[in-house]
């Protein structure tokens, strides 16, 4: 009945399968710890597409232009300053000074950023029909692809 009483620690067999057990998890799940660059990638790339299908919805509803800016690693939306409509449809570059607020935290800037992951630099305005004034293909961090079709305006994923 006390045979287990002088002894301690555990058998040379379960010592190996927890060693086996611990390298098996630390192989599968650590690396998803520390490649932070997907995440951010994936999260810059979530962030800018949102952008985008807001400005449309935003040009459409209100009847005004809006201005997507996209810089090295950086998103922007802007709208023109005047409330006056003859410049609410204007195309010039100069009018988009006005910066669009953000619905989701109420900052008075709709912009977004993530250093160390590029964006393609691009600047375009959506009408208030929703087409764009070009047609767009942004890369994000050179794998993930967002198309902006010029005639409808329709934002989607193409990532291949």
């Amino acid at each position: 009945m006390n045979e287990w009483v002088g002894q301690k620690g555990f058998t040379l067999i379960e010592s190996i399968m927890t060693l086996v057990i611990l390298g098996i998890l630390s192989v599968t799940f650590l690396p998803k710890f520390f490649a932070l660059s997907s995440y951010q990638q994936k999260v810059l790339f979530d962030d800018t597409l949102a952008a985008i299908c807001y400005a449309q919805k935003l040009a459409v509803a209100t009847g005004c232009n809006i201005q997507v800016s996209i810089a090295s690693n950086t998103f922007m939306l802007k709208r023109p300053s005047a409330i006056d409509r003859s410049q609410c449809a204007s195309t010039t570059a100069a009018y988009f000074t006005r910066d669009v607020t953000n619905p989701g935290t109420g900052e008075t800037q709709f912009t977004g950023s993530q250093s160390g992951i590029s964006l393609t630099s691009t600047t375009f305005y959506f009408t208030a029909l929703g087409s764009v004034s070009s047609g767009q293909t942004i890369f994000i961090g050179g794998t993930r692809k967002i198309t902006v079709i010029k005639e409808t305006g329709f934002v989607y994923d193409s990532t291949s």
